[in-house]
């Protein structure tokens, strides 16, 4: 940048402009477009199917999501078709905890530690008395246990109405634990890490995961 002319005919020197100074413009116009540098930090993690994340009391791995036909018993019973996700899951934990089930809505999770408590969100929803169901696998049994050091098969389901065509994806909100004092009391434990929505709590989210769903049968 030059400085206005002197009126003899002469020009002034240069001004010089530090570069720091231009970098913090540029830095903090950066920052006001993104909305803030703390909204930013805040964004949940985007993850895929494969992804392996740890969330404090597990270490899961999002294998899957897929359509499940179950072959009718007798003949005038009808198939029954599942959307199903699949994970690998470590309890890192010293004692047996609960599968659970996913919370309806994410102000309901409470501070339940048992894995499926994590799945705060799962979109598109899933209908009112299609689902969902949570269980592990043992072997050939289903079971509600995931024992400290053991990677389980998880499956968390719901079913579909026939003729129902099963969404292209799956995207779940997954929150982590913490082992910290309670917010009523000084108890430490496995609880989510959680934060104030007006008069209560919320699970933060951690990580967004996105699985396409793989098709089975035709219905």
């Amino acid at each position: 940048m030059t400085e206005p002319h002197d009126g003899r005919g002469t020009p002034r020197r240069p001004v010089a402009v530090p570069v720091a100074s231009l970098l913090i413009v540029t830095v903090v116009g950066i920052i006001t477009l993104l909305g803030g540098l703390e909204e930013a930090e805040a964004r949940p993690e985007p993850l895929g199917q494969g992804a392996v994340l740890d969330q404090g009391l597990y270490s899961t791995a999002f294998v899957e999501a897929r359509v499940n036909v179950e072959k009718a018993e007798l003949s005038f019973e009808e198939d029954k078709r599942f959307v199903e996700m699949v994970f690998d899951v470590t309890n890192l934990g010293e004692e047996t905890v609960s599968v659970g089930l996913p919370p309806a809505k994410p102000e309901e999770a409470g501070f339940g530690h048992s894995f499926a408590n994590s799945l705060v969100r799962i979109s598109p929803a899933i209908k009112k008395d299609k689902g969902p169901f949570a269980f592990a696998l043992a072997g050939d049994e289903q079971t509600n246990q995931l024992h400290p050091g053991l990677k389980t098969k998880v499956i968390v389901r719901y079913r579909l109405d026939p003729g129902e065509q099963p969404p292209d994806k799956i995207t779940l909100d997954v929150a982590s634990f913490e082992y910290a004092p309670g917010f009523q009391d000084e108890t430490v434990r496995w609880q989510l890490i959680s934060e104030a929505a007006g008069e209560s709590y919320v699970p933060t989210v951690q990580a967004q995961v996105t699985l396409p769903v793989k098709a089975g049968d035709p219905p």
